[in-house]
């Protein structure tokens, strides 16, 4: 179960990250041979959160047909132990250190077009999550179906349009995030804006710019900052986030 003090969703993560945006620029260059594409990510903050997979299409990135996406990582935060025994004399609840696992397995379907790439995936996820409580730590182990949506669009030749959703049952939470950005160089530069929610009741929301499709050696990369606030703590915050992707 989730508390407070995330740092963003952490199905951001999961994410292929510019693993569409990549397919749409290598179909324009003729680079239909690629299948497959590495991706990693860190968020920093309040908490910490990294992750890597792959993204891979036996009939090629470039082109419409069926894809695979799989993703593991692992974050730790720490948090006020709202969900175990109230306090005494009503005094806050202790903090304590949530260490969590992720790991998802999916499959689906890309559409590749002029003014940009579709992609939807369902499959199934894992979470396992640590909590220490000053005692034996508490430990629960999930599972569940996750489903991804992404878009990534260019309405015109400098600029770039994202969007994704992602849903998954065995935390029972969600996460969204759109962006806009104009030609910036070889990259795009614009804002972006995120929200998040789970079962528990806990929201956040993030707005900030974000730089997409730097190349960084043979890989590209975004990375992307600014506010967030926590609905549930009534703390605003800061966020950092980064992704790096390399086709094979």
């Amino acid at each position: 179960m989730r508390g407070p003090n995330q740092l963003r969703g952490w199905s951001d993560l999961a994410a292929a990250c510019g693993a569409l945006l990549w397919a749409q620029a290598a179909a324009a260059e003729g680079r239909d041979e690629v299948r497959a594409v590495l991706f990693g990510g860190l968020d920093a903050g309040r908490s910490t959160f990294v992750n890597a997979g792959v993204k891979a299409a036996p009939g090629g990135l470039v082109s419409d047909g069926f894809v695979l996406l799989g993703g593991f990582g692992t974050g730790l935060r720490s948090e006020r132990d709202w969900y175990g025994r109230p306090a005494p004399d009503g005094r806050r609840p202790p903090r304590v250190f949530r260490h969590t696992v992720l790991a998802n397995a999916l499959g689906g379907w890309q559409w590749l077009r002029e003014w940009g790439v579709v992609a939807v995936l369902v499959g199934p996820e894992m979470s396992f999550e640590t909590l220490g409580t000053g005692g034996a730590p508490r430990r629960a182990l999930r599972f569940g179906l996750r489903l991804h949506a992404e878009v990534w669009a260019r309405p015109t030749p400098e600029t770039l349009l994202t969007v994704t959703a992602i849903t998954g049952s065995a935390r029972r939470d969600g996460w969204g995030r759109v962006s806009w950005g104009w030609r910036a160089g070889p990259a795009y530069l614009g804002p972006e804006a995120a929200l998040y929610a789970d079962a528990t009741g806990y929201r956040k929301w993030s707005l900030g710019l974000h730089l997409t499709d730097f190349a960084l050696g043979e890989a590209n990369g975004r990375v992307s900052a600014g506010w967030l606030y926590e609905e549930k703590v009534r703390r605003p915050g800061l966020f950092l986030a980064t992704c790096l992707w390399l086709p094979l």
